[in-house]
């Protein structure tokens, strides 16, 4: 008897130390991800002249990532939702961020042209690059004149043109811009008409957004039609589920039904991968 108790004692004990262990371990890791996710997304939103406080919307990030992805699975009664639910909310910070960063650099390239008409005018006027990015930065409009408005305060500061443009370019990758800026370098090293080369290069920059704006029309259709022929099969699933749930249910539940739901999915993603690739075109 005091043998059995002192057995059991022990295995409790064991027990705690255990969980307690594993849970310092996991809260290591949990602050590590926080700190790290907290660092990344602080420097996104600062590039994007956004500045948040993340950490007051980790821990409901987190909660949000363990609820509801039980709740919709409990709920529908099929843990295949429960997945899906976790999938989405896991994945949505990055993807709501990265179109952010994509909108932002498109409106900042559709500026561009007119920014480089502006910057020749006010040379053509007397002005030196400086003055006239200056003059750049009070006229335009975000994101242009934030991006501009920090090159010019780093030049304030001391910092090297080049390294300045070095940063601009980091912050902006985008090919329109980094001809712009070498545009600006060969002819304060070589000397030239920069007034005549950034109305130049504006009017190309125009006819290439011009063409662009016409591939996208005209690739538009073909970029829907592999959405809905991805989505499709889902649809179809759903449907034949309610309709014949009987047979559709051996999809799920046999060896053969899996191998076949496997095969679908590797074709669709594959077709909607060809499908992107043939209407990606660049300019």
């Amino acid at each position: 008897m005091i043998a059995n108790i002192i057995i059991a004692s022990l295995v409790a004990v064991s027990t705690g130390i255990f969980a307690w262990l594993f849970f310092l371990k996991m809260y290591d890791k949990l602050t590590y991800y926080k700190d790290t996710v907290e660092e990344l997304t602080t420097n996104k939103f600062s590039e994007l002249f956004l500045f948040i406080d993340i950490s007051n919307y980790f821990y409901y990030y987190i909660t949000a990532l363990l609820i509801f992805p039980i709740i919709a699975g409990s709920l529908s009664g099929d843990i295949s939702l429960g997945i899906l639910t976790f999938l989405v909310i896991l994945f949505s910070p990055y993807l709501i961020l990265k179109e952010m960063i994509k909108k932002r650099l498109k409106k900042f390239e559709q500026q561009l042209p007119d920014a480089l008409v502006m910057v020749a005018g006010s040379i053509r006027s007397g002005s030196s690059l400086p003055i006239a990015l200056d003059s750049l930065i009070k006229e335009s409009s975000p994101p242009l004149s934030q991006e501009f408005g920090l090159y010019v305060r780093e030049r304030k500061l001391g910092l090297d043109r080049d390294k300045a443009f070095d940063n601009l370019e980091r912050r902006v990758p985008l090919e329109d811009l980094s001809l712009s800026l070498s545009a600006i370098r060969i002819s304060s090293e070589i000397g030239g008409d920069l007034a005549e080369t950034l109305e130049s290069l504006a009017e190309t920059l125009r006819k290439k957004l011009v063409m662009e704006g016409k591939i996208d029309s005209l690739t538009s259709q073909g970029k829907l039609q592999g959405i809905v022929m991805s989505t499709l099969p889902l649809f179809l699933i759903v449907a034949l589920m309610k309709l014949e749930p009987a047979a559709m249910g051996q999809m799920f539940t046999t060896k053969i039904g899996w191998m076949v739901l496997a095969t679908i999915v590797c074709m669709q993603v594959l077709g909607f991968i060809a499908i992107r690739k043939i209407t990606a075109i660049d300019v």
